[in-house]
């Protein structure tokens, strides 16, 4: 079990690598997970005395697709670093980026927290906690060289590939009458290519996506609190960008989310 001193070192480590554009192979075996809470472990120091608040939350590998890229076989919670969200139509540079792909996804808004307790939590009282949803677009990252090989644990102490946040709109239309399982969002990049989504993709359905957190984070103790923003996992196959490109997340009558990328 690793003592809260090396979750600390390998945190500093991952944080370092993040903020300078590097990679490594693996963490130091001293340092390394082991299992999924000691990657939690590690990843709950980038809440350290001094850092950027923390916004919200991600979820990743809630699609096949996702899993497949990342080498996973099942989803994973991850911090959304508030310095590391953008506005919507933001332009951000692929420097340094190794992964260079974006993801077209739905995004709550709490507006009541939900505190770690034994009994789970069922779709009815998450959804009843929710204020809002947004549409967004996720730009993730890692700082391993392989991120295919390393494994969950150190994949989750890496905030499950967390990088850069679109926060797009606010949804105004009554998206709560809707199947959000059967929506089918269309991500463009540019005029290159254009990839259907589909709602179902993010673990059956966004919000059993979202059901999901609240429970995974009552497991290791961590409440979902009012205020915070999720977003639940890409409704289509990442999208391959490049610099130039411009993404569009197309949602029909829900709305739109875009981001501009330069070198």
């Amino acid at each position: 079990m690793l003592d809260p001193s090396r979750a600390q070192a390998a945190s500093a480590l991952l944080l370092d690598h993040w903020r300078q554009g590097r990679r490594l192979p693996a963490l130091p075996p001293d340092l390394r997970p082991a299992t999924r809470g000691e990657g939690y472990a590690i990843q709950a120091c980038l809440e350290a005395p001094g850092a950027a608040p923390l916004f919200g939350w991600k979820i990743a590998a809630t699609s096949t697709a996702g899993q497949r890229h990342i080498g996973v076989d099942g989803p994973m919670a991850g911090r959304l670093p508030a310095d590391r969200v953008l506005a919507d139509g933001a332009a951000v540079s692929l420097a340094g980026n190794l992964m260079r792909v974006a993801e077209v996804e739905f995004a709550f808004r709490m507006g009541r927290t939900l505190p770690p307790r034994e009994a789970s939590y069922d779709v009815d009282a998450v959804m009843g906690a929710v204020a809002g949803l947004h549409l967004a677009i996720e730009i993730p990252d890692s700082r391993f060289e392989d991120f295919a090989t390393v494994g969950a644990p150190q994949l989750i102490a890496d905030d499950a590939c967390a990088h850069l946040f679109v926060l797009g709109p606010e949804v105004t239309a009554d998206w709560r009458v809707l199947d959000l399982s059967r929506e089918r969002p269309v991500g463009h990049v540019g005029r290159r290519y254009s990839r259907e989504g589909l709602g179902a993709n993010v673990l059956g359905d966004p919000r059993l996506a979202l059901t999901w957190l609240a429970n995974e984070l009552s497991g290791i103790g961590v409440p979902l609190a009012a205020g915070q923003v999720v977003t639940t996992g890409t409704c289509l196959a990442p999208l391959e960008i490049a610099p130039d490109d411009a993404v569009l997340g197309d949602f029909g009558a829900l709305g739109r989310v875009s981001v501009r990328f330069t070198d």
